[in-house]
């Protein structure tokens, strides 16, 4: 079949229905600060909490997210500008300036938060008779509900420490909620000791919704702190409770183990866990009211800068409060979330047809998750069930704790097949779900190794080796995602189902090298980090360079989720300076100067948040007629090309190659509603417009489009399958 291809100028429309007319596309500033750029990036996620058309419930889910990010920007990214803080630290890549900077940064989002939170949110959820219902506002049978509530489930749970030489301040895990009290009095012995701390318990709710009794035809909902705050006295009898506050304090949580020094991975990453929540200090959260004398005495037990103090009007662990949406659950507030989405079953699959007839005609690729994970899970399920097939090796990076893929696994193994698992015990903040996976594979005679030494296994590769008469065949999954059913559900990725036989001998052969570590062959299609990936980029994008050099057309578009690798951000430039046109559609951290005048006017930066988070990575390259596509499980990181074993792959069938190019990077350079330019100061702003606006013979107003909601249009008329 001939395909002509469809243009990735802007000029051109990739849905039939409208064709919009090139955006304003302005861009960046030369090399960005990633902090910064990661911090951006969630002050756009935060922008979803702020859009009036957005449902209520799901603006404060976007809350939530942005307190869930901050957290683990916090763990992992925080603690060198910290160190150099109180080193004072004056050169160097952290310095006390540099900490600076990004404590203003953080502090004006998270004020911002609450300033969402408390003005706009509250009573919005107030107009719908929804209410957090704080202990002034409480009537008598409401306070009576609560103390029950605090007897029956709390206080039991509770044990104060009141802090004296044999009492020394207690361990408090990393983000957990705890109050400090300012006692006064004298205790049981007779003694002064002002200062108690009061951890609240991991098990208990956050949020925790008033019966209907009680409640006078109104929805409340009350939050754990309001009623540990209501009935501290209770803890602390024949003391007066004076001063007190919720605070909760968050820790360096990347964890570090040696993998040369080590005789066992698994062994070593199961005890780091049980240290993970007592990590160096790196942001102390205190009630806004909080007393200097409290959190100076804070401050100074955990070591930490003023500039890491964040004294919040509300409660100190926002990111909890996702809890209020499965709370809010009736059909009369359906209105205040997004209508359900349900996927449309692989338009390239027919239920009911084995996936090796159809495998052995052409490729499939599946575009998640307007359409649904399911048709992955159903490959599998069908390789387990094949008496004919030998064998099966899959990665393993995110599964979650309850997985379908696993068990199908489990059920492999039953079954007498050959199953090789690569599972990566250091997915950060998987480890434990992936240990135990490790451990249940292991336990029924599955082949478990940990991939190489030093190195993460974040390739998505999924491989099926069949018996077809006198032959072995493979059929292989690669994917820009991970083998997590839940959030495929949530992110945008790409899967593809092949039984090129170049392809699959590929991935077999990098499977061998992950098991034995012996020397990986020369591959014919893959591309693998750490060995040439990083080497074939920087190559193809200057030979584009060098082509435009010669007066040949040429493009770039690239979509990923982060650009930081400094050696490929010089060779966009080169490329750019030499008159490539290049567009980067880049979801998260960026810092790349774009169209910086006599740096980068040939570049340009966009990213796109919308309703799912956007995790495919396509790389498209184009040298007047002559185009190649490639589909990777990698950004464009220095970890990811250097410290991991990633895959990139071409998609080499027309049809495929061109349903890529329209869906997922014309659509999003067409993107106007939900996606933020990068300016040449380094600011991001929004694209919320009508682009046909001024457009000379335009009949018609036509609203601004997101390329999400058109993909889940186009897809909601492609029929349902099992949907997800």
């Amino acid at each position: 079949m001939t395909v002509l291809p469809l243009s990735l100028d802007p000029d051109v429309m990739p849905f039939s229905e409208e064709s919009l007319p090139t955006p304003n596309v302005p861009a960046a500033t030369p090399l960005l600060d990633r902090d910064h750029s990661i911090l951006a990036f969630n002050r756009r996620v935060l922008n979803w909490s702020e859009r009036p058309e957005v449902p209520l419930l799901e603006r404060l889910r976007y809350l939530c997210i942005v307190s869930s990010n901050l957290d683990e920007f916090f763990e992992v990214r925080a603690e060198p500008h910290v160190r150099a803080c109180l080193e004072a630290q004056g050169t160097g890549p952290y310095t006390a300036e540099s900490f600076d900077a990004l404590s203003a940064a953080a502090h004006a989002l998270v004020a911002r938060q609450y300033q969402l939170y408390n003005d706009e949110l509250l009573p919005a959820f107030a107009e719908h008779g929804i209410h957090v219902i704080s202990h002034g506002k409480r009537n008598a049978a409401q306070r009576k509900w609560v103390q029950e509530y605090f007897e029956r489930e709390v206080r039991p749970l509770l044990i104060p420490v009141a802090l004296d030489p044999a009492h020394p301040f207690p361990q408090v895990a990393n983000k957990s909620l705890n109050f400090i009290v300012k006692l006064s009095g004298k205790d049981a012995f007779g003694r002064e000791n002002p200062i108690a701390i009061l951890k609240v318990p991991r098990v208990l709710p956050r949020l925790i919704r008033m019966p209907a009794k009680v409640s006078e035809g109104k929805t409340l909902v009350v939050a754990l702190s309001s009623i540990v705050r209501a009935h501290l006295h209770a803890m602390f009898p024949g003391r007066e409770v004076g001063q007190f506050s919720q605070f909760r304090v968050t820790r360096h949580s990347d964890l570090a183990v040696d993998e040369e020094d080590v005789k066992n991975l698994r062994t070593a990453l199961r005890q780091g866990l049980q240290h993970r929540n007592f990590g160096q200090a790196v942001r102390l959260e205190v009630s806004a009211d909080c007393d200097e004398s409290l959190w100076s005495f804070l401050l100074a037990q955990f070591n930490l800068p003023q500039g890491a103090l964040y004294r919040v009007p509300g409660p100190v662990n926002l990111a909890r409060f996702s809890q209020m949406v499965d709370l809010i659950d009736e059909p009369r507030f359906k209105d205040l979330r997004f209508t359900p989405y349900q996927a449309s079953y692989p338009i390239n699959l027919s239920t009911g047809q084995s996936f090796f007839d159809r495998l052995q005609r052409s490729d499939v690729l599946i575009h998640q998750p307007f359409e649904s994970f399911d048709g992955v899970i159903e490959f599998l399920r069908e390789a387990v069930a094949d008496p004919q097939v030998l064998a099966i090796k899959q990665t393993i990076y995110r599964t979650g704790s309850d997985s379908v893929l696993m068990d199908l696994l489990r059920e492999a193994v039953r079954r007498g097949k050959e199953v090789m698992a690569v599972v990566e015990l250091k997915a950060r903040f998987d480890e434990e779900a992936n240990i135990n996976w490790a451990e249940v594979l292991e336990s029924i005679g599955a082949q478990v190794v940990y991939g190489v030494v030093g190195l993460k296994t974040h390739a998505k590769m999924l491989l099926v080796t069949r018996r077809e008469g006198r032959h072995i065949r493979r059929y292989g999954h690669l994917s820009t995602g991970n083998y997590n059913p839940r959030t495929a559900r949530l992110y945008t990725d790409i899967s593809h189902l092949t039984a090129d036989p170049q392809l699959t001998a590929d991935m077999d052969a990098l499977f061998v090298h992950l098991a034995g570590q012996s020397r990986l062959p020369k591959l014919q299609r893959l591309w693998v980090a750490p060995f040439d990936l990083h080497r074939n980029l920087v190559a193809r994008i200057d030979a584009l360079a060098e082509a435009a050099g010669e007066g040949k057309t040429t493009r770039i578009v690239a979509k990923m989720n982060a650009l930081t690798d400094e050696a490929l951000i010089a060779a966009l430039l080169r490329a750019g300076s030499r008159g490539v046109k290049i567009d980067l559609i880049v979801r998260g951290a960026c810092m790349l100067p774009a169209q910086v005048p006599g740096v980068s006017e040939n570049i340009r930066v966009r990213s796109i948040i919308g309703r799912f988070l956007e995790h495919s990575r396509v790389f498209y390259f184009r040298v007047d007629e002559d185009e190649s596509l490639y589909l990777s499980s990698a950004d464009w990181m220095n970890r990811n090309m250097m410290r991991r074993v990633e895959v990139a792959w071409p998609v080499t069938h027309p049809v495929l190659r061109q349903r890529l190019i329209d869906e997922c990077l014309v659509a999003y350079l067409h993107d106007g509603r939900d996606a933020w330019e990068l300016e040449a100061d380094g600011r991001y702003e929004r694209v919320d417009r009508n682009l046909h606006a001024g457009e000379p013979g335009a009949s018609r107003a036509i609203e601004a489009h997101g390329a999400q909601a058109a993909l889940m249009g186009r897809y909601a008329f492609r029929g349902r399958g099992p949907g997800v």
